[in-house]
């Protein structure tokens, strides 16, 4: 299925911030507030369509990608471009994930003209992992929020 990207609109950006992931992921559940709302539209954050338009995903590079608790770590020390996605919770769990990742790279890699990339994901997220994995990205540090633990993986 073939995927466009679009610059955030306050409309793609509300209609993300409804997204709901059932648990444990609902870690990745966004508040719906005013805070949220401008992150999403004034940050690096791109929207996803499919060839109807529907929004199903987005990505964002730079500390937005970034937990802050492993900035204060210092995790995050080589010089590498963060990146994050999201996709939207119905689609998730499906077999979709290496085809949109797939593309989100291409993406960004045009954009940014770069293939080296790392991200950050929670550890209990074993899906996202087997994906990151399977696109070439490797383990490379373990960290704690307080909560959650999370591990960042490069792809150099």
């Amino acid at each position: 299925m073939p995927y466009v990207t679009s610059l955030m609109t306050i409309n793609l950006a509300k209609q993300i911030l409804q997204w709901k992931y059932e648990p444990p992921y609902d870690l990745y559940n966004q508040d719906d507030d005013e805070e949220s709302l401008q992150e999403l539209l004034e940050q690096p954050y791109t929207a996803v369509l499919n060839e109807a338009g529907q929004l199903i995903g987005f990505f964002c590079t730079g500390v937005s990608a970034q937990v802050p608790a492993g900035v204060r770590l210092g995790v995050y020390d080589k010089d590498l471009l963060d990146l994050g996605i999201g996709m939207l919770p119905e689609w998730t769990g499906q077999g979709r994930g290496r085809e949109f990742f797939t593309f989100v790279l291409k993406s960004i890699s045009n954009q940014h003209n770069t293939q080296s990339f790392r991200l950050t994901v929670a550890e209990f997220n074993a899906r996202a992992i087997a994906l990151y994995t399977a696109t070439g990205f490797v383990k490379n540090a373990a960290f704690s929020n307080g909560s959650h633990t999370f591990i960042t993986m490069e792809k150099v």
